[in-house]
């Protein structure tokens, strides 16, 4: 059905698209009649006014001598008008440019021609003029005389009356053929800074003739001789440098103003802390974190292929050339060039809808020669983000991510290095906040290389006594090389009825650590840890009165005090990485039990990873969408499954190889470049 629907769509886009040039072709066709039957008018022709059975000249034949005559009589040479918007209106439906005020074409269309008619109406027609009405028709002789008939005639007073009605006139025109003011505003703006610097040119040549010195009237001379010679070159470099496009008629530089590249992000503490020779200390061992010396060395930034601001504004024009082709009228506000896609900000006009842009992402890739084209709405602005793919794309390696400061965060935060942004800006996740992580993608997008990445985030910064790992690989290849981490509550699993087992400890052990925080009376584990590690600080003992019974005799409770011995409680991370593997065995078994670790799970300190290649409904049901807030796509073959995955389309665009989707607990979708990491740097 979602076929036949979109099928149907296109045939009724493209049907519309036929309808709105067909119309044009016939507003053409009807304003350049107009026009060569005016042109071509005859005097001598027969019309109204003259009976004759010579052959007309006219070049529409008789029927364009009588329409040449009657609107030669009632408005004059005004009647240009009759013809001139509607050849501008077919023009504008030709190139698919849809009217969104044509009530207000129509309206100011014969205010038009009468503001004309009036204007010509107060000029003296010239004595070749065979009409006995003058050159605005009988509109502009009534209005003219009842004009005088109020004030009485005078040349300068008819001047400014014919000043008036022309400024009214153009005004009209303008707005009848969809010209707007702010186009008016730069096309006068342009206008007068050409005719200003024309003055000021000839002003500094009489100021060199003046001159008293030598030096001046020398360079003056000079100038004499040379203006034959230079004079069109002057204008050349006075005029076209003002008469720029409308999108370009702006008070600030245009490339400062549109290329903004990235901040350099500050290295945190394990970037200089070459061997991070820091311990972690527990009370039952000592445990080294790893170096990030093991991990592959970023390039330096001058060695990273970059595309320079010249090429960036010009893909910028571009873009705005190939969304005019299609209808769509705004301008580029900002070019942000990221590692490996580049973000245009189109401003829209007014009346452009968003769907009509983004449903134009594959026409707009086409036009562009790209690869793909992603289209989306930058939440809480007034503009379109357009991301293109860069021609030389910049490998985003882990360390690079986790050395930066944003890494360096507090030990009770099971922090995840997800890449970095379409700008170039580290993205880290907070996999307790999630609290659990969703994650689909076809073979080869980049789904396995990113669990690996998040795997290595935490083995990076937790020790054993911080964070444990439930690792569940259907596929028996991606996680096997992690087999023997002290990490690990228990070996790699990589049968579905292990998983199965695996998954019903991880309830047990939900339900245990619920029993403990309650007899603590704290809501999370954070609480809980922080009230153990405060009391053996102390070296306090924790205890807590219980009921055992009553007393016979005054029926009074007998409480006794229980010692709790209680050690700090770890991080249980689950990473899955092949849902559909397991629902095929045991569908509704493994479906409820992650539905009861994603609902609970979150204040025992258990988090979820699950991943799958299939993101269709049968594996992703409503009920792990529904308990998985976060999640992310990586490339997909299709729209449905980027609908399933994230709830609307773009997956599908993605270019792979790490290129994503996340989207956080709030619904904001935001595009991050995973990280690249090598077999040789996770073993």
């Amino acid at each position: 059905m979602a076929v036949i629907r979109l099928l149907a769509a296109t045939a009724l886009a493209t049907l519309r698209a036929w309808t709105l040039q067909a119309l044009g072709l016939a507003l053409i066709a009807a304003g350049c009649a107009c026009l060569i039957a005016l042109l071509s008018w005859s005097p001598l022709d027969p019309s109204f006014n003259v009976a004759t059975g010579k052959t007309p000249q006219n070049l529409l034949g008789e029927g364009g001598s009588y329409f040449a005559d009657a609107a030669l009589a009632m408005l004059g040479w005004a009647a240009i008008l009759i013809g001139l918007p509607p050849v501008v209106w077919g023009l504008r439906l030709l190139l698919l440019k849809e009217e969104a005020s044509w009530r207000t074409r129509f309206i100011a269309w014969l205010p038009a021609m009468l503001m004309a008619s009036a204007a010509l109406g107060f000029i003296v027609a010239p004595s070749i003029w065979p009409m006995r009405l003058g050159l605005g028709g009988i509109a502009g002789d009534a209005s003219a005389w009842l004009i005088h008939l109020m004030v009485d005639p005078a040349p300068l007073l008819d001047l400014a009356f014919a000043g008036g009605f022309t400024t009214a006139a153009f005004i009209l025109t303008a707005l009848t053929c969809g010209l707007r003011m702010t186009h008016l505003r730069e096309a006068s703006g342009a206008i007068g800074a050409g005719l200003t610097a024309l003055k000021e040119r000839f002003a500094s040549k009489e100021n060199a003739q003046d001159g008293d010195d030598d030096e001046g009237m020398a360079a003056a001379l000079n100038d004499d001789d040379e203006d034959d010679d230079e004079e069109d070159d002057s204008l050349a470099g006075i005029v076209p440098e003002r008469l720029v496009p409308a999108n370009d008629a702006s008070p600030k530089n245009r490339n400062e103003r549109r290329v903004e590249r990235p901040k350099i992000v500050k290295s945190g503490k394990k970037a200089h802390a070459g061997t991070q020779a820091r311990l972690r200390l527990d009370d039952a061992d000592r445990f080294e974190l790893p170096p990030l010396t093991l991990l592959a060395k970023p390039k330096p930034a001058a060695e990273t292929p970059r595309e320079s601001d010249e090429a960036l504004e010009q893909n910028a024009r571009l873009l705005e050339t190939v969304l005019g082709d299609f209808g769509v009228r705004g301008i580029i506000t900002s070019v942000r060039p990221g590692p490996v896609v580049t973000l245009y900000e189109l401003e829209p006009a007014a009346g452009i809808k968003a769907s009509r842009v983004i449903s134009l992402a594959d026409d707009i890739a086409r036009s562009m020669s790209a690869l793909s084209a992603r289209v989306a709405v930058v939440q809480g602005r007034n503009v379109i983000g357009i991301e293109l793919p860069n021609r030389k794309r910049e490998t985003v390696l882990l360390r690079e991510l986790l050395s930066g400061q944003d890494y360096d965060t507090p030990a009770d935060q099971l922090t995840l290095a997800l890449g970095k942004d379409i700008s170039g800006a580290n993205v880290m996740a907070d996999l307790a906040r999630m609290p659990h992580l969703l994650i689909a993608g076809t073979t080869g997008s980049g789904k396995s290389v990113a669990i690996n990445t998040m795997i290595l985030s935490l083995l990076y910064r937790l020790t054993p006594a911080q964070c444990r790992l439930i690792l569940i690989d259907p596929k028996m290849l991606e996680l096997s090389v992690y087999d023997g981490i002290p990490h690990l509550l228990t070996p790699v699993v990589t049968e579905p009825k292990k998983a199965i087992t695996a998954l019903k400890w991880a309830v047990r052990d939900m339900e245990d650590r619920y029993r403990k925080m309650s007899k603590l009376g704290v809501r999370n584990i954070s609480g809980y840890n922080e009230r153990v590690t405060k009391a053996k600080a102390n070296g306090e003992t924790l205890s807590r009165k219980v009921q055992t019974g009553f007393d016979r005799e005054s029926g009074e409770p007998i409480y006794e005090t229980e010692k709790l011995e209680l050690e700090r409680l770890p991080f249980i991370v689950v990473v899955v990485d092949e849902m559909a593997d397991l629902m095929l065995v045991a569908g509704k078994e493994i479906e409820g039990l992650v539905q009861r670790l994603a609902q609970m799970a979150r204040a025992a300190g258990i988090h979820l990873i699950t991943a799958t290649q299939r993101p269709s409904v049968d594996v992703i049901t409503g009920t792990i969408k529904a308990n998985f807030p976060t999640r992310i796509s990586f490339q997909v073959t299709s729209k449905i499954d980027s609908r399933t995955i994230l709830g609307e389309q773009g997956a599908e665009q993605l270019l792979g190889q790490g290129d994503m989707l996340y989207m956080a607990g709030g619904g904001r979708i935001r595009r991050v470049h995973g990280p690249f990491v090598s077999d040789d740097e996770v073993e």
